[in-house]
This record gives structure tokens, sequence and C-alpha cells, in this order.
């Protein structure tokens, strides 16, 4: 079977390779780790998690846990290693970083299909390929890809503080998930006192530079947490600070906000700090965020950084099978629209499994806007308006059961009952 090459070794060009080679394509995967890690990388291990190690509910309620049950089903060897690195997140898929990249890097290098290449590229290959080289793609392998599809589009996204279990206050600290969904969340509740003195605190802080780019656009998504302060004094009481579902026992007083922490690995010692993307100078993160009750001797192991992602302007440029202008180049991953990590295992799924079929002289596979999968390939391919922006899965873009149902959980779980039956159709006729 023919060879052809995947560039990036991040979680979609890793279920990209995966899924060629398992499909008897050859596969050599190009990553410039370990020569070359940029800022936001911290190991040279492949599909790393930077911003969080949550992906999202797995709910089939939420589209997020949709995408996730739907690639389950359809094989994804990256949601299979999530779930085999899984921590305690309440109803949500969080995982062991270090494990789930580890676990990962070893099931891409060991398969007698995948070769790995450690060196940078800095065009598209001439060969078949799928280019999946994540938000951070710059140089000349990006001016390579805008001279082929034309001028790129970029925003810039934030990612979250981590801290140390050992250094919270655990007598202000206290544990439980929204709703009474068991106790996965590490909570840091305020008064009203203490959450304006906060949010004033935030708005004032030093934030860094970004010497690198004036247009600065944000990803609604990844907002740092300093711009929603200020939006509104109340933004972040009614967003991650929401304090709706979450009660510390000890106390009768219900707190007024909550700044929630996930665990970050498998032995509960590292907190991601739940919704507190930023870009405030390590000193202002330092200053600030010890503000927060529980947190005044905080120790962080890694502060919260912004950074420039990249994205085309995939509409009328890629197909529904993340192919550009019917060619054999493929593009996978948050470079093509997809917003998120569950979104961009879905993007290198379809890519790879397509390319398979194309190397195989067999038609691609459209999952159609019923299901989450098709519904994010269709986005990139087919919206028609003038302000393209990267999208995470939601119910919004998945086409809605003909049956009226007022309940929104009730429809949520009718289109994904739905989404499900033609999953589990294609697998039994189609793959």
């Amino acid at each position: 079977m023919n060879d052809v090459a995947v560039v990036g070794a991040g979680l979609a060009g890793c279920e990209a390779a995966y899924q060629l080679a398992e499909r008897g394509v050859g596969v050599t995967l190009y990553d410039m780790k370990p020569s070359k890690l940029l800022a936001a990388y911290e190991s040279a291990d492949f599909a790393e998690l930077v911003c969080s190690n949550s992906l999202r509910s797995d709910r089939l309620q939420n589209a997020a846990g949709l995408l996730k049950e739907e690639l389950r089903r359809l094989g994804s060897m990256i949601i299979q290693a999530a779930d085999e690195n899984r921590v305690p997140a309440g109803g949500a898929l969080a995982v062991d970083r270090v494990g789930f990249s580890r676990d990962v890097t070893r099931l891409v290098r060991s398969h007698p299909l995948i070769t790995v290449v450690e060196e940078e590229v800095r065009e598209i290959p001439e060969c078949a390929s799928i280019i999946a080289t994540g938000p951070l793609t710059d140089g000349a392998l990006m001016d390579s890809i805008e001279s082929l599809l034309g001028e790129s589009m970029h925003f810039f996204d934030a990612a979250a503080p981590i801290v140390t279990y050992d250094s919270l206050n655990m007598d202000k600290v206290f544990m439980a998930s929204r709703y009474g969904r068991g106790s996965d969340y590490l909570n840091c509740p305020m008064n009203k006192e203490e959450y304006f003195s906060f949010v004033e605190a935030l708005k004032a802080a030093d934030t860094a530079v970004l010497r690198e780019f004036e247009d600065i656009k944000v990803f609604e998504g990844c907002m740092p947490v300093e711009v929603m302060a200020k939006r509104g004094d109340m933004t972040l009481a009614f967003g991650p600070l929401k304090p709706v579902g979450l009660m510390d026992e000890r106390r009768t007083e219900k707190p007024f906000a909550v700044v929630q922490l996930r665990r970050d690995d498998a032995d509960g010692r590292l907190y991601n700090m739940v919704g507190f993307q930023t870009n405030l100078k390590f000193g202002e993160q330092k200053r600030v965020f010890s503000m927060i009750p529980g947190l005044e001797n905080v120790e962080f192991v890694r502060y919260g950084v912004m950074h420039r992602n990249s994205y085309l302007n995939s509409p009328a440029k890629l197909g529904i099978d993340y192919c550009y202008n019917n060619s054999n180049i493929y593009f996978a991953g948050q470079i093509t629209g997809v917003e998120g990590y569950v979104e961009s295992i879905a993007s290198g799924y379809t890519a790879g499994l397509n390319l398979a079929r194309r190397c195989q002289g067999k038609p691609a596979i459209d999952f159609t806007k019923k299901t989450a999968i098709g519904a994010l390939s269709h986005y990139i391919s087919e919206y028609s308006g003038d302000d393209f922006q990267p999208m995470n899965i939601n119910f919004g873009i998945i086409e809605g059961v003909q049956a009226r149902i007022r309940n929104k959980q009730e429809r949520y779980a009718a289109v994904s009952a739905r989404a499900l039956s033609v999953i589990d159709d294609i697998i039994a006729n189609v793959l």
C-alpha cells in the first residue's frame, strides 16, 4: 500500500497516523520534537495536552460527550488512551497528562507500519499527506500552506495555571462536584467581599506584552480570566466562578463565587485552575491568585501562558473529509478550525480514515450532520458567513430531530441516540 506522510504528532496527527496504519497504509510521521520545543510544550512525548487535562463531559446530553462516544465506537486510539489514563473529574473525562501522552507515544512508535522521523518539515510533502501541525504552525511550513490555500487567520489562546495539592489550605477548600455528582473537584469558596476584591485586583494586574502581533483576536472558549473580568464585575460569577450546585457541608453560608480546581495527574498531587486561562505576568499571577481563599500560600508548577493559534480559512478550501480541493493533501486538527482536544481527535480520525480509503480506491465516508463527528467536518467545509472562526462541537451544528421535544435534555438525548445509531450503521455496513 502507498506510503503517506503525516506532519505533526499531536492529537490529530497521532490519531490520523494510527488509523492509516491500522488500515494497512504505511505512514511516515514527522514531528519536530525533541529538537524543537515551542513555549507551550513541556515534554518530547506525542499528543501533549497543553491548555487543560480535560476532554470535557462524558454525558450524552452534552455534545462533547456524544463526540467521544462516537469515537469510542469507531475505534479511536486516542480516546482509548484517554480512558485508560482517566482521573476523577465528576462527569467529565480528564486524564493523567503524563501517562496519557506516554501511552499515545508508545502506541504510535510501536506500530509496525508507522515510521517516526524527528525533524521539522518546512514545506508540504509531495506525496499524499495529512498536515496536522496544530494551531502553532508558523514559519516556512505556514508559508507553504498559505501559498496553497491562501492567507490563514489567527487568534490567541491561553492556558491555565497548575498548582500543588500540598500547598492548598484545606481548612477553606472543600471537595464536591456540581449538583452532587461526586466529589472530584476542589472548590475555593468566596464571599461577596472576597469576590469583588479579587475582581478589582484582577482587572488592575499587569499582563505580559505580546510583542509579535498587534491584531489580537482571542477565542471565546479560552478567554483569559482577566479579559472576562473587564467585561463586567459579575462576568466571572456567572461564568467559571459560578457557585450554582456547590456547597461546603461544613458551612451554612452559600458561597458567592467558587474557584474550582481539577485533578491534573493520577496521583492527585497537581490541580488545574478551571477557567483560569491567563496572560498575566507570572509575578502577578502569584499575587492575585493568592487572594483566592485556600490559595494563600499556593505553589505553582506551571503559570498560565498565552500563545498564538493559527487556523485556515477552511470553507470552500477543505471538503467534509478534510481533503484540500479533492487532492491527496489533507489537513487535521485545530489548524482546520475545529476547536478543542476532542474535536482535533475527531478531525484526525476522519482525515486518516478517508485518506486510507483514497489509497485503497474507496469513496470517502460522509458521517453526515446527524452525527457530531460529521457535523464538525460539515462546519469547517460549508460555513457560509464571512467571519469563519474555530468551533467547539455543540448541538447547534448537529442536525436536529424532527420530533418537537420541548425539554432540552430530552431533545439532546434524542439527537445523541440517533447519532449513535448512524455511527453503528456505518460501522456495520461500511467500515
